[in-house]
């Protein structure tokens, strides 16, 4: 059976709002949601704002309100990590992180999850990771 793609209909217009295939936010069942990328609201480890999954999910912490500047700055960041996990740039297991092809250990020093970076731990979660200095630099964070 054969696959046809739709006809281009351009932009819809519905009582003065313009309408398209493509549904975000509200239109797509949830504030803040990504087309692809289910944007989940739970209630995360304190400071923990949002966390990509290696399923393709993004948790978003309950307590940050939705549809705001800082709802949309979590989802901008955690979209980098999911995009770098999808093309293979980023892979994360009970026991290492890998970055670029880099393995970074993970151990837990003092019941805290600690990620061995150039023969340092490091709490997980730090900003100083290649991986979160690359996705904090993209974009200059504005959106």
């Amino acid at each position: 059976m054969g696959f046809k793609l739709g006809k281009n209909r351009g932009f819809e217009a519905t009582s003065g709002e313009i309408k398209t295939k493509m549904r975000f936010g509200k239109q797509a069942g949830d504030i803040g949601s990504v087309p692809g990328t289910p944007v989940i609201r739970v209630p995360l480890e304190e400071n923990v704002m949002g966390e990509a999954n290696m399923d393709g999910t993004i948790y978003v912490n309950e307590n940050i309100t939705p549809g705001s500047y800082e709802d949309r700055q979590v989802i901008n960041h955690e979209m980098r990590h999911a995009t770098d996990m999808k093309i293979g740039k980023l892979a994360y297991s009970d026991d290492s992180i890998t970055y670029n092809g880099e393995v970074f250990p993970r151990v837990t020093i003092d019941g805290k999850d600690m990620i061995i970076v150039d023969g340092v731990a490091k709490e997980a979660g730090d900003t100083g990771f290649p991986w979160e200095k690359e996705a904090n630099n993209k974009g200059n964070g504005d959106i």
